[in-house]
């Protein structure tokens, strides 16, 4: 009698996973064909030089100066965007986590909202805001902090602050995820046993948060590394990313081995972080 089960359970199997993977198989193809395709064929393109396999292009855009330069510009403005969100959205998160349930929903819809809003006009509105008679001067020149207007448009301080206003809810969803789990008793019975507050966020509260910590960083990472429309609109052409020199390659100086080969080293950077990010989430639980 008890063996029954067992068998119809381990026939029942096979048959569920094969549903499952027909559920998937559309999903699958339509990523494969948007998505893996388009980026094999870059890469072909990247490394394919009048019929032949070549490594010219990495080695040519990789010996210039001018490219370690515009790669330090990507990693410089990705990383600061990364530790302003950072900064910004731990606290963040932890008052949305925290806040009863009618103010939960209000800042909740307060940070989700703007995703609807698109990255263009966003990053027009920050052009209006910025601008020397813009808001953010005039607010300085009232409360007396500044006697003439400061240059922020077209400056990395103001594309930072863009791209972090733009980014800045992927850092604090993720986080706020993990804090809604946490018990808050935990940190009583911590502070009951004779733990400082500062002792208590150490060794209870950031290691339970930190999941969605890495998670956080690699989502605003591998989208500021990536960015295009906010440097060009905030910054304009005289400053360089990699993004800005993939689509000057094609749109304008119509060289696709150079737009290939940058494209490929901007994905390898992305892929990087999101598979780094990953690996850390998996050892840091294991070890948990």
């Amino acid at each position: 009698m008890s063996v029954t089960p067992i068998v119809v359970a381990q026939r029942a199997a096979p048959a569920g996973v094969e549903r499952v993977a027909l559920l998937a198989l559309p999903g699958s193809v339509y990523l494969f064909a948007a998505f893996a395709v388009p980026l094999a064929l870059l890469l072909v393109t990247s490394v394919m030089s009048d019929g032949l396999f070549t490594l010219a292009g990495y080695a040519r855009f990789l010996a210039d100066p001018f490219s370690w330069t515009v790669i330090g510009n990507t990693l410089r403005i990705a990383g600061l965007a990364t530790l302003i969100c950072l900064l910004a959205g731990y606290p963040a998160a932890f008052a949305l986590a925290r806040a009863p349930g009618a103010l939960q929903a209000a800042l909740l819809t307060a940070l989700i909202l703007p995703l609807s809003v698109g990255v263009v006009v966003k990053a027009f509105s920050w052009t209006i805001l910025l601008r020397s008679d813009g808001i953010v001067n005039r607010s300085l020149l009232a409360i007396g902090l500044v006697d003439t207007p400061v240059r922020l448009l077209f400056t990395e301080t103001g594309l930072v602050l863009g791209a972090v206003n733009i980014f800045l809810p992927f850092m604090v969803l993720p986080i706020f995820a993990v804090v809604k789990l946490i018990d808050p008793r935990l940190l009583d019975a911590a502070a009951t046993l004779g733990a400082s507050p500062l002792h208590r966020f150490v060794r209870v509260t950031l290691p339970m948060t930190m999941p969605g910590v890495i998670a956080g960083i690699a989502f605003v990472f591998s989208m500021s590394v990536s960015m295009y429309v906010i440097p060009t609109l905030l910054m304009g052409d005289r400053f360089k990313t990699l993004s800005i020199l993939v689509a000057r390659s094609f749109l304008f100086m119509r060289d696709r081995s150079l737009g290939s080969t940058v494209s490929v080293v901007l994905l390898v950077i992305a892929v990087a972080v999101v598979v780094a990010s990953a690996l850390l989430a998996r050892r840091w639980q294991r070890n948990s």
